[in-house]
Parts: structure tokens; sequence; C-alpha cells
């Protein structure tokens, strides 16, 4: 999406390769990638059936409007002008399409959740992340699927891994990847003192299932272990989770989510090569950042937000310079200001660099 536009020729090109897909007949070999193509064919119909609507209603706006100037008819001017200025707010929300530019912002998205200093407390405020962004993704109507979740011993979580499936899922999501820090009266503080916890949020597009990542089994470590937290008796009674580690790497997936080990290997695996796929990607990053003589700043070690709670509430974007007064909204899921916002901040610096 060049500029930042809504790119109707792209989308055009891209809607006839949908159909071309969607009309093979070994379309449902596999079900997965089926799926896949007829949820973005549907999406991009609507989308251009939309803009094709509200192009010809301006253009049948315009003339009615310069008809009714041009006989002085001042409640049929009135009545035009309601019209264009309903048809500009939907302009309006389909301008939204134009933020998604990115290579995988249409992928699916896997995000990891991990506790940072702070003891005690950055567990509880690890878990109070998830908590918010399954909320504000079950909101949006995103399909959520959580793989992995590592209580804490006190309180909280030590880490989470959950997947989300959807329009944009990756472009959502993406702009939440690095250091949230809170500030709050500790309520594990006997003496309520004022206390900072960090946590860290990854998230990486999921791997295309057509996409082929070479992994030497011989380069793997599997194991299995009892699942932990909520679940039932099955997951609590049976070595059904598994961790891969891709020993050159050191890059870890787990899962137990699923009811069988199989499953969960599966899904692990699929994790994994996500993960792997994400690290290539880096890797390239960097290289070329060094031909250009560039020096990045790590996304990892980057405090992109602060949420404060005492002495006053606020939650500020440290990039965008979004700030919300409303905390408890945010925390129980009202994220899409500050998603607009780092969509909208995403955008002016692609087309700065053009």
């Amino acid at each position: 999406m060049p500029g930042g536009s809504f790119d109707v020729e792209s989308k055009e090109r891209e809607l006839d390769s949908l159909r071309e897909s969607a009309a093979s007949p070994d379309l449902w070999d596999d079900p997965s990638v089926a799926r896949e193509v007829t949820r973005r064919l549907a999406r991009f119909e609507r989308l251009l059936g939309q803009f094709e609507r509200l192009d010809g209603a301006i253009d049948d706006g315009e003339l009615l409007l310069e008809m009714a100037e041009d006989e002085s008819d001042t409640s049929a001017l009135a009545e035009v002008s309601k019209e264009l200025e309903a048809v500009d707010a939907e302009l309006a929300k389909l301008e939204v399409e134009s933020l998604y530019f990115g290579e995988y912002d249409d992928s699916s998205a896997i995000v990891s959740v991990h506790a940072g200093a702070g003891g005690v407390d950055a567990q509880d405020w690890a878990e109070m992340l998830l908590r918010m962004y399954l909320r504000f993704l079950d909101d949006e109507g995103f399909a959520v699927e959580v793989d992995e979740i590592n209580p804490g011993e006190e309180a909280g979580i030590k880490s989470a891994t959950f997947t989300v499936k959807g329009d944009y899922a990756y472009g959502t999501m993406e702009g939440e990847r690095g250091v949230h820090r809170l500030v709050r009266i500790s309520p594990f503080d006997a003496n309520s003192r004022r206390h900072t916890s960090f946590a860290a949020i990854d998230v990486i597009p999921e791997v295309d299932d057509t996409i082929e990542i070479e992994i030497n089994p011989d380069d793997l470590r599997i194991d299995t272990f009892r699942s932990q937290g909520a679940g039932g008796q099955h997951v609590n009674t049976t070595d059904s989770a598994v961790r891969i580690t891709h020993l050159p790497t050191n890059t870890v997936a787990a899962c137990q989510a699923e009811r069988s080990q199989i499953q969960n290997r599966a899904r692990a695996m699929a994790l994994l090569k996500s993960r792997l796929a994400d690290l290539a990607r880096q890797e390239q990053r960097d290289q070329m950042d060094e031909i250009r003589g560039e020096q990045t700043e790590a996304a990892w070690g980057r405090q992109l937000r602060s949420y404060v709670m005492q002495p006053y509430q606020m939650v500020k974007d440290l990039r965008t310079d979004v700030e919300i007064g409303n905390i408890q909204g945010v925390l129980d899921g009202d994220l899409r200001g500050l998603v607009e916002g780092y969509l909208h901040w995403r955008r002016a610096r692609q087309e700065a660099s053009i």
C-alpha cells in the first residue's frame, strides 16, 4: 500500500488471485489453507464493494450538490450535505485499511508475555497484560488460542504464549512488542510502597503453512512435562505438554493447551518454525543495518509504554505520545486508541523514509 493510500489496484489483483485459488478443485484438500483463502476472499470482496459504492455515492452527491446550488434549493443542499457527511465518515473508517501496509500485517500473530524485573509484582503485571490483551482481542472479534501459561510461584505468571487469528492480526498486535512498565502501590508490599514492574511482550507473525522452514531433527531436543494451571484432570495427570528446543539457536517453543501429546507437539513445532523464521528475518535486518552503518535499538530492551496508577493515572506510549487517562479502561481491554496511534506513527515513519 505505497504511500499509505487505499491501494485499489493491488487489492483488485489480490482479489483476482484469491478467486482463482477459491475456484481450484483441490482447495479443500488442506482445510486450514481453504479457510484462510475464503476468509481473505470475503474481506477483499467486502472492501472493494464498499469502495465502489462510496465512489459512486460521492459522484452522485457532487452532481446533486451542484444542481441544488444552481437552483438555490436550500433544503436539497442540506440533505445532500448530510449524505456526503455520512459518506465522509464511512471513508474515514475505510482509510484505516491504509494503515495496514506491512508485509506480514495480515498474518496470524504469536504473542508472548514475559515477566521482567520486579519479582512477584512483575509476574502479577504480566498476568494483568495477558488479561488486557485477551479482553481486547475478544472485543475486536479475533480468534485466540492460548498455547502455554507458566504460572508464578506466589501470584501472576512467569510467561504465556497465545496465537491470534483474524484480519490483520499481526498488524494489530505488532506495536505491542517491547517493554511495558507499571508504576503502582504494590498489593504485595505490607508497607504499601510504590513499586515499578516490567514485562516484555514479543510478537511475531505465524509462518504460513505453504512456507517451508528446514529444521534438522538432530538439532532438536524434545521434552514432555505435566501441564500446569487450569485445564481439568487430564492436563494435570498426564505428561501431555511438549517443549521443543532448537539447540543451535537455543530457541524454545512449548504448548500445553491441547489434550494430547501429539497435538501439543505439532503446535509446538509450528510455533518453533515461526520463531526461527522471525530470527532469520532479524538476522537479515541486522546485516542490512551493518551494511548501511546504522545502529538500531533492540526492540526487546526498549520501554515503549508506561502505565502509571500512582501518584496519578496515565497510560502513555513513548513512541507515539498517545496519552490516556482512563488506565482501568485500558487494562480492561480498551486498546484501540493505542493500537491506531501506533499504526499512524508507523505509516508516518514509512512515508518519511520514501
